[in-house]
């Protein structure tokens, strides 16, 4: 019987989750991991199961639903495209089901919330595996508030209770009409999964560094903030192309947005970094990904296009990284030890930037409708600061001597006995 990961979003969001479960089965464990199926090789690369949940995900990346959720820059709005995001994942729900039918512990992304309930019908250890701070506490704003005031502790807890209500608000609805239809009944007294306490058998993992985010004293017992779960991905050889623009000069800045941004601005957000490398005087790698960046006409010299390239080989070879301050890519950067310059276009992405300029590992991060050709040509100059350097330099040290996967793996482990 597999222990069962479930996992949603796009390939920043799921790949923590295959790492996890990479390091579950070299625990001797099977594993499984619901996910679209457009990152099949990306799970079965890694050794484990995958069970591919209907969706374009590519496409949905693409849709209205995600560009409001993407440009989400308050609380109020994040609610709003949370609801979308909920009917759209609706569809979902069924696969993640379907996937636990033989499942011996059921492990799930806050966005997969549904597998709190499969884990509790079923009396099975349900263990909520987040990539950010989620848990109350009165140290520190939830992450959609994170980059607002700072009102005192009270004010804190309340906004980790509002995003708790904001999570379950997208996905209940959706959660509710599936389980009346499938099975006839209410799931688990229908009660929000996020503000639940967590016990031996329904912990909570936090796959973030505390070097990042400090763990905070009030969390209750149950919540274990482990570090980062990094997938080493098999050696990677890079195009010809790449290697010799590394080896033709001073190391350059990477910036890529991911799947963030659509084809129609695509072009224009392009021409804007070059023009702001150009008047830094900045060497650039630009990575288009999804929908960020554009091919469609030709950089001038000192600046390299590519689709993507792992970020573990990519980033340690950069000066500095320049991104939308996604989870995933806000770890991979901070773990290179080079500074990140954090262009936010919303939801929890303002958090991680205001978060990184706390830690001195880069400067003040441009929300992107702000962000211009002359203040991104300033930043870029900011980024060569020696402080900078030095401070994230540090930072990656004390990441990279963390081992997120092996204290996660332990913990999930240890509820099946």
């Amino acid at each position: 019987m597999p222990i069962v990961l479930l996992a949603a979003g796009t390939r920043g969001d799921v790949q923590p989750y295959v790492a996890l479960g990479a390091a579950l089965r070299n625990a001797g464990q099977r594993v499984r991991v619901a996910t679209f199926a457009a990152f099949r090789a990306l799970v079965e690369d890694a050794g484990l199961e995958h069970y591919p949940l209907l969706g374009d995900v590519v496409g949905i990346a693409g849709s209205d639903a995600i560009r409001h959720a993407i440009e989400a820059d308050n609380p109020l709005k994040v609610l709003l495209s949370f609801n979308q995001l909920g009917r759209l994942a609706a569809g979902l729900n069924a696969g993640f089901v379907a996937a636990c039918a033989d499942a011996t512990a059921v492990v799930y992304h806050p966005g997969a919330a549904i597998g709190r309930f499969i884990a509790a019908d079923r009396g099975l250890p349900g263990i909520l595996a987040t990539p950010f701070p989620m848990t109350r506490t009165g140290a520190y704003p939830a992450l959609v508030f994170y980059a607002g005031p700072r009102l005192g502790r009270a004010y804190n807890q309340l906004t980790h209770r509002a995003f708790e209500a904001i999570m379950w608000t997208a996905a209940g609805g959706s959660v509710r009409a599936y389980w009346r239809k499938a099975f006839g009944r209410d799931p688990d007294a229908f009660g929000n999964p996020f503000g639940r306490a967590p016990t031996p058998t329904t912990p909570t993992l936090v796959g973030c560094s505390r070097h990042v985010f400090p763990h905070p004293g009030d969390w209750p017992a149950h919540v274990h903030q482990t570090g980062y779960w990094f997938l080493d991905e098999p050696a990677w050889t890079p195009p010809s192309e790449l290697s010799a623009f590394l080896e033709s000069g001073p190391a350059p800045v990477y910036v890529g947005f991911g799947s963030i941004g659509t084809a129609s601005q695509a072009e224009a957000t392009t021409r804007l970094v070059v023009e702001a490398c150009q008047r830094a005087g900045q060497r650039a790698v630009l990575a288009t990904g999804w929908h960020g960046m554009s091919g469609s006409f030709a950089l001038p010299p000192g600046m390299l296009r590519i689709e993507s390239a792992p970020h573990a080989w990519l980033f340690p070879r950069m000066a500095a990284v320049v991104h939308h301050g996604g989870a995933g890519t806000t770890a991979a950067g901070l773990r290179a030890g080079v500074p990140t310059l954090v262009i936010p276009h919303g939801n929890d992405q303002f958090a991680w930037g205001r978060r990184i300029f706390e830690l001195g590992a880069g400067p003040r991060p441009i929300p992107r409708r702000r962000l211009t050709a002359i203040n991104l040509a300033d930043a870029l100059t900011a980024l060569r600061a020696p402080e900078l350097r030095a401070a994230a330099a540090e930072l990656g040290q004390r990441i990279r001597a963390e081992d997120g996967l092996t204290k996660a793996a332990r913990i999930i482990l240890g509820t099946l006995s």
